[in-house]
């Protein structure tokens, strides 16, 4: 029986009916200057033709992974990731956005050169001039540098693994997680190299919580 090798780092991708953007997004992983990597793309119940550009990905490169499941939310899914990432170290991309080259080799050799640091967080470009909801007071706004984005999050496995990986919130589980990490973890937030892009898309989850703290209605799970 042939086994592949276990990874270094494990990027996990979660997907919601992102068929036109996913492409991007999976090629900015293949094209990263490190190489020792799996990527695991979940989908989180697309309805639009995710499956077969995800098939096309799976014959050409045998460190892609394919899940599916029932819609549940960005992240259960990334949770999903979580219990069947193999790397050392464990990283996130969100369907929208994509990576610059060597933004996996910048984060290894950070937190291999800092083998104090256990999480690390930051260094995006992109969309940047962004106000959201405070998660802790909705009726603040706040710049998007102040958040924590999940697609920035580089660390070690064992520390998603212990906390049990992200709530199940439809808002700033990114920022949950990294409040409970803190207090177990030696955490870093970094603002260069600025590596990973951030791409908000109009029926983005913070664009959908935004409006749903004035219509009191939910934000939609996308993405």
């Amino acid at each position: 029986m042939n086994f592949l090798p276990i990874p270094s780092i494990s990027v996990i991708l979660p997907t919601y009916n992102r068929a036109a953007k996913l492409s991007r997004a999976i090629e900015s992983v293949i094209r990263q200057s490190y190489q020792d990597w799996e990527l695991i793309v979940i989908d989180d119940g697309s309805t639009d033709h995710t499956c077969d550009i995800l098939h096309s990905y799976l014959r050409r490169d045998s460190r892609i992974r394919y899940m599916a499941h029932s819609n549940r939310n960005a992240a259960l899914s990334r949770n999903a990731g979580i219990q069947a990432a193999m790397g050392e170290y464990i990283t996130f991309l969100d369907s929208d956005d994509y990576y610059l080259d060597h933004h996996l080799e910048s984060r290894y050799r950070y937190v291999c050169t800092n083998e104090h640091i256990d999480l690390a967080s930051g260094g995006f470009c992109g969309d940047d001039d962004i106000f959201v909801k405070d998660c802790t007071d909705t009726d603040r706004m706040i710049h998007i540098s102040q958040c924590i984005l999940c697609g920035t999050l580089f660390g070690r496995r064992n520390v998603f693994v212990e906390l049990g990986g992200f709530g199940n919130l439809t808002y700033a589980e990114d920022h949950d997680f990294w409040q409970r990490a803190s207090g177990t973890h030696r955490v870093r937030k970094i603002t260069s190299p600025r590596t990973y892009v951030y791409r908000r898309s109009e029926d983005s989850i913070t664009v959908n919580y935004r409006q749903s703290t004035t219509d009191d209605s939910p934000p939609k799970n996308n993405e």
